[in-house]
């Protein structure tokens, strides 16, 4: 995400709780995905969390971006 973008989603979390939430999950997300992506070795259980993770991850960052978006057009 843009440094911009970042400014605003930290400015508007504490009044907008699902722009709250939606970041929360993206950053824990992006965690466990560095976590399991730094491993040497991975199972097939793994790589398919890593797929189901960058899908979450992903989701939730569009969502957040239309929701910015909606805000920026409405100021």
């Amino acid at each position: 995400m843009e440094k911009k973008d970042l400014e605003i989603i930290a400015q508007l979390s504490d009044k907008n709780p699902e722009i709250k939430i939606l970041w929360e999950e993206h950053q824990l997300y992006e965690k466990q995905l560095d976590k399991l992506e730094k491993k040497a070795y991975r199972t097939p259980e793994e790589d398919r969390v890593i797929k189901d993770l960058k899908k979450k991850k992903l989701s939730g960052k569009t969502r957040l971006q239309t929701i910015l978006d909606r805000l920026q057009a409405e100021a």
